[in-house]
């Protein structure tokens, strides 16, 4: 069965972003990711929170990196985060993105290499194991976790490149792609399934989530405004394949690039355009965001999370993705 969960961007209290994980628990919702950037609330000490608070729903970061955190501290920091939440924590890891890294100094070293070993290394320390590693990235000379986690904690793996796709199918439970289009999904599946043979495994034991920007709203116009503002930073971002896979001018995204480095916020969110909108996030009307993530299911998508700015208003949008996508979904 189809999984949906929703990504939490801990720029307000964590008290804000607990109330919002319980109104989603409430409306149906599977799981909860906050993401994870130095310059907001930390997103372990939310996590504790947000888990102190509910009881059913699934958390984790989404995502953190073994850069700024060493593996070690990852499995001390998602063991915790399971026991706190009596097993229901999970662990989003990817090779985080290079403006934090540019801002704090950090050469960003081998990515795939990276990813690989700060997994071998966080599974060996939540099983229990005294783990001794010697990689390319990372080296472990007797380290031991003092405690377990309550389960097995999945790990996912956030990726859109070919070649962290399919190594995000090899060794992770699941795989966070941040993008909103079928094209995009086309695209990844065949790399993720690529990987996940590669380690004697199949596409259906991966659990494929679609990291949307997501806006929904009964008023498509409204819906449209507060996509935008999230978009208009996608785009900036995209790299070249990615903007002609969509059809959008590299010349385009180069302007609200501009717009957006010199703090012209105002200019940068009224050049994207709707083909951006369209191609970038789930945006529309209740009966407009169903199609869209029907058309992502059929795709191979088995968990749909609704991202920022998820719409006008957090609580009106839960509750209508809640009543007019999840019920329906789920029959």
């Amino acid at each position: 069965m189809v999984r949906f969960g929703v990504e939490l961007v801990p720029t307000s209290s964590a008290k804000d972003m607990a109330e919002i994980a319980v109104l989603a628990e409430r409306h149906g919702f599977d799981t909860v990711w906050v993401t994870d950037h130095y310059n907001n609330r930390s997103t372990f000490q939310t996590l504790a929170l947000i888990a102190a608070q509910t009881e059913r729903i699934e958390l984790g970061p989404g995502v953190s990196n073994p850069y700024l955190r060493h593996p070690a501290i990852l499995a001390s920091e998602v063991a915790s985060l399971d026991e706190i939440s009596g097993g229901r924590a999970m662990l989003g890891l990817g090779p985080g993105d290079k403006m934090t890294f540019d801002s704090l100094g950090v050469e960003r070293k081998r990515p795939l290499t990276a990813l690989r070993e700060a997994v071998s290394i966080i599974r060996a320390l939540l099983r229990g194991e005294v783990v001794s590693f010697e990689g390319r990235m990372f080296s472990v000379k007797g380290a031991v976790l003092r405690f377990k986690p309550v389960r097995d904690v999945p790990i996912y793996i956030g990726a859109q490149g070919p070649k962290m796709l399919a190594l995000a199918g090899e060794i992770g439970d699941g795989v966070l792609v941040n993008a909103s289009h079928p094209k995009d999904f086309e695209f990844a599946i065949q790399h993720i399934r690529e990987g996940a043979e590669k380690a004697g495994k199949s596409l259906s034991d991966v659990d494929v989530v679609a990291y949307t920007a997501f806006s929904i709203d009964e008023d498509p116009t409204k819906a449209f405004k507060a996509s935008r503002k999230v978009v208009a930073f996608i785009v900036a971002g995209c790299p070249p394949s990615v903007l002609e896979r969509h059809g959008i001018g590299v010349d385009e995204a180069a302007q609200i690039s501009d717009f957006l480095t010199k703090g012209d916020f105002k200019s940068a969110f009224k050049s994207v355009t709707e083909q951006m909108v369209e191609e970038f996030s789930i945006t529309g009307t209740p009966a407009e965001c169903l199609s869209k993530v029907e058309e992502l299911l059929s795709k191979g998508v088995t968990q749909v999370v609704v991202g920022s700015p998820i719409g006008p208003k957090i609580d009106k949008a839960l509750k209508l993705f809640s009543d007019e996508i999840i019920s329906k979904l789920r029959g």
